[in-house]
């Protein structure tokens, strides 16, 4: 769940933030997409305000000290003006910089008179982290942990449905978790709103769709969420989910108690659904499809070879790899 913005910033040095946000609302932007447009704005505002300037007064020389600012330790958080003392990923100043740029873009719209333009609030260069994929025989001991490390019946079947479905789809597990019973037919397509509210169906394994099967048979309720919390499951009304907190920190646990080495998340199985189709031979075009990644640089960027295939691969065809010393 989104963390609540604070009320008691109303982004005071920003003109028309106001109308910006119905912009967003009018022009169909998802909520996801918006609370981090007002979280990304909040931190200009907090630069703007910690040099007692306004959005009218930003020149080439700001833009420059607001990408150090974002990037400094010393920044304020967006949700409260404490010190941040964590520094931003190039993802997250890029993510950060496109909200910007979507707000300036919006008051030259309007006719605003601003001193800077979108297009020089340039992007920062990405940092190339080393793949982190967990060996499939790793990722498949921590798809079958629940049902070795929970007690509870319904609940081991139903975070072994959980993860299962997850590897066997690649999808994100914001859509795992908001999927309904309708979404999925006989055959185990499912159809995903996703990303940007674009529309895809991803596929189950027969294994999977087994162990989907068992879960809601021990349920047996008529709530429509796939995945549910065990206590209050009686309330249809509510159609309480299980919460994306929830499931990422089962996931950790699991993992520390499998010894696993690489940091593993929700996110490594989508990495690992990836990097593993790929490897079998998936064109990169039908994993973009599954994955729902608008851009084939997208894919093609975020599958990479694990460790073990690169070695493989290394061993086979180095020219010297075969030649006795």
């Amino acid at each position: 769940m989104n963390t609540p913005l604070p009320v008691e910033n109303n982004y005071l040095h920003l003109d028309l933030i106001d109308d910006f946000f119905l912009f967003l609302e009018t022009n169909n932007y998802s909520p996801e997409t918006i609370y981090s447009y007002k979280k990304d704005l909040l931190c200009l505002d907090n630069f703007l305000r910690s040099r007692n300037i306004y959005i009218k007064d930003m020149d080439k020389r700001l833009i420059f000290e607001f990408k150090a600012y974002l990037v400094s330790a010393n920044r304020e958080t967006a949700t409260n003006h404490q010190k941040s003392l964590v520094r931003l990923s190039s993802a997250s100043v890029n993510r950060c910089l496109s909200a910007v740029r979507a707000y300036i873009n919006f008051l030259i719209d309007q006719d605003y008179h601003t001193p800077v333009v979108p297009n020089q609030f340039k992007m920062v260069k990405k940092e190339k982290p080393h793949p982190n994929v967990a060996e499939l025989n790793e990722l498949i001991s921590l798809i079958e942990s629940p049902s070795i490390l929970e007690k509870d019946p319904i609940i081991s079947s139903r975070n072994r449905a959980m993860l299962e479905v997850l590897f066997s789809t690649g999808m994100r597990i914001s859509e795992l978790l908001n999927l309904n019973k309708r979404d999925i037919d006989s055959s185990g397509r499912i159809f995903i709103t996703g990303k940007g509210r674009k529309q895809r169906f991803v596929y189950m394994t027969d294994r999977a769709q087994f162990y989907l099967e068992q879960y809601l048979a021990l349920r047996n309720d008529t709530q429509q969420a796939l995945f549910v919390p065990t206590k209050g499951r009686n309330i249809a009304k509510a159609q309480r989910r299980i919460s994306t907190n929830y499931l990422q920190e089962k996931i950790k646990r699991y993992r520390e108690k499998l010894k696993i080495n690489l940091p593993t998340s929700a996110h490594s199985l989508r990495h690992g659904f990836a990097t593993y189709m790929a490897e079998e031979g998936a064109s990169p075009s039908a994993l973009q499809i599954l994955l729902g990644h608008e851009s084939l640089n997208t894919t093609t960027r975020y599958v990479n070879a694990s460790d073990r295939f690169a070695q493989e691969t290394h061993r086979k065809y180095h020219p010297l790899a075969r030649k006795s010393k």
